[in-house]
């Protein structure tokens, strides 16, 4: 089964090629704002203008034609609904041009797919954590049970929002990441609730120290308490579960800082921890191609087709 998978949730214009064996392709185009956070209307525009020449370049790569594909795959939600139209008109105008069927895809399981093929985690506690998104996750039968999340915003976000605080021109979580580097620990908010947590009393916390602290401590202290809230949301799954298996993905999972802290918790629970290349925790339409393809074999009706800005991973039925 070839299937092109386009993804294009946020900041990201993926098309990738999964030709039944790998990720053939897996080209992008990435909106950078020149200052504070993503407009969804200017970022839906870059991926529009962008769309025709990040597909140029994944068929080049994979060395496929458009009429070769099986199937088109778009991320269906969670996302900006501007930005998620662009994937949604680009996949249906191919689907109809090569008379091919049309893959809806969520994104969180994009995310998580590809980590458990990539990775060879086949039954893992998977901690989730991306912009929007930051949650405990498992699978059961046909469908994934959120164990815990966020109760207010994604750890992406804070990271973003914090960067904006810091008056960085490009506010993002891997800067932050980097300062932390420099820093030292100071005492910040800690709310953990079960396997349920909360962020924004961190973030408003962290923010007001910059007037009395070195930015590379607040950085460190917002980034090692965060993760240690995570860290003990995810090993109380693990305790929970019984499961052997831990995967981080998502766009925050390319924090060393993190991966070294859950790697260190499941040493000493004699659990395997893993985590996807850097390529595939970032979005991405590989691994929207290689979820579409498990779903291939699925009917989707009309209404499964339509962009859901809020679509949560336990409501996917699974294949």
């Amino acid at each position: 089964m070839k299937v092109l998978g386009i993804e294009s949730s946020a900041h990201t214009l993926g098309v990738g090629v999964w030709d039944g064996r790998k990720i053939a392709a897996n080209e992008k185009a990435f909106y950078k704002p020149k200052k504070g956070g993503i407009h969804p209307r200017k970022a839906a525009d870059f991926l529009a203008e962008n769309a025709g020449s990040v597909l140029k370049a994944a068929l080049r790569k994979s060395g496929r034609k458009l009429g070769e594909f099986d199937a088109f795959a778009f991320t269906v939600g969670p996302g900006l609904g501007p930005c998620l139209q662009i994937g949604s008109t680009m996949a249906r105008s191919l689907a109809l041009r090569f008379k091919k069927p049309l893959i809806p895809v969520n994104h969180c399981i994009a995310h998580v797919e590809i980590t458990r093929h990539l990775t060879g985690m086949r039954e893992p506690v998977i901690a989730y954590v991306s912009g929007g998104n930051t949650q405990i996750i498992v699978r059961e039968g046909k469908r994934y049970r959120v164990l815990g999340e966020t109760l207010d915003m994604g750890l992406g976000n804070v990271f973003d929002v914090f960067g904006r605080e810091l008056g960085l021109e490009w506010a993002h979580g891997s800067v932050v990441e980097q300062l932390a580097r420099k820093g030292k620990y100071f005492g910040l908010p800690y709310t953990v609730k079960g396997m349920d947590f909360a962020l924004t009393g961190l973030l408003t916390a962290a923010t007001k120290a910059l007037r009395t602290q070195r930015r590379e401590d607040v950085c460190f202290s917002l980034q090692e308490t965060a993760f240690a809230m995570l860290t003990e949301a995810t090993e109380r799954a693990v305790a929970l579960t019984k499961k052997s298996e831990v995967v981080a993905c998502g766009g925050v999972a390319q924090n060393r800082r993190l991966q070294g802290m859950l790697r260190t918790m499941c040493m000493e629970r004699g659990a395997r921890f893993a985590v996807a290349p850097d390529e595939f925790n970032a979005d991405n339409g590989g691994m929207v191609a290689y979820a579409g393809s498990l779903f291939a074999k699925q009917r989707f009706a009309a209404g499964d087709l339509k962009v859901r800005q809020r679509y949560r991973i336990d409501e996917v039925a699974l294949p």
